[in-house]
């Protein structure tokens, strides 16, 4: 939000501070023996749209209409213009129990990662949705939840919740029940509509 860019030009304004990010998170490890990374899904709403950016393989994900629509392709090394963006670079992906990039990393986008950085790069993808009375809620998650729920899963189980916390809560405790083996971080957040005359669509409060 400090970028000087950010309400005139939102897409760039994320853009450059994901690239910020990655430079700062891996100057913080120049000087260690980790090699440490991360993936990254946020949503910015500026006035009438939604703008989510995404790097490595958490997803979000929105109710549309009664649907469910992925805002975010998931960045894994097998993805055909992944894969050829990595061999472009010099880089191989190989089959290690799943696809990884030179045989460690199962993803082809990330924050850190500083031995890989040449082929895993922390540029975002964005995707922007223009908000109306149709978009009902928007979940953000990491891997550890798409793993093993899929989006439609995921789009009914939280229908199932009016607070936005509990069906956070009931997506991860789903997760875990279904056996995944990843961190399971998520997020939702619902939209709150006026009634017909009323003015159209307002902000979300605090309900994520």
């Amino acid at each position: 939000m400090k970028h000087p860019e950010f309400m005139t030009n939102t897409k760039l304004a994320i853009n450059e501070t994901y690239r910020k990010t990655d430079s700062e998170f891996l100057d913080a490890e120049r000087n260690s023996h980790r090699d440490d990374g991360s993936t990254a899904s946020t949503a910015v709403l500026v006035g009438d749209h939604l703008y989510v950016a995404n790097v490595g393989d958490s997803r979000a994900v929105i109710s549309k209409a009664g649907k469910a629509i992925a805002l975010s392709e998931d960045h894994k090394p097998n993805r055909s213009d992944e894969r050829k963006r990595i061999e472009s670079a010099g880089g191989i992906v190989m089959w290690a129990g799943t696809w990884r990039v030179g045989g460690v990393l199962a993803m082809s986008r990330a924050f850190g990662n500083r031995l890989l950085k040449q082929f895993v790069i922390a540029d975002p993808e964005i995707q922007e949705q223009e908000i109306n009375d149709e978009l009902e809620f928007l979940i953000i998650a990491s891997d550890g939840l798409w793993d093993v729920v899929p989006n439609e899963d995921a789009v009914s189980l939280v229908k199932m919740e009016e607070d936005p916390e509990a069906a956070a809560r009931k997506l991860t405790e789903t997760a875990f029940s279904r056996g995944s083996g990843d961190n399971i971080t998520c997020i939702v957040v619902k939209f709150e509509h006026d009634k017909p005359g009323g003015g159209g669509y307002s902000p979300p409060g605090d309900k994520s």
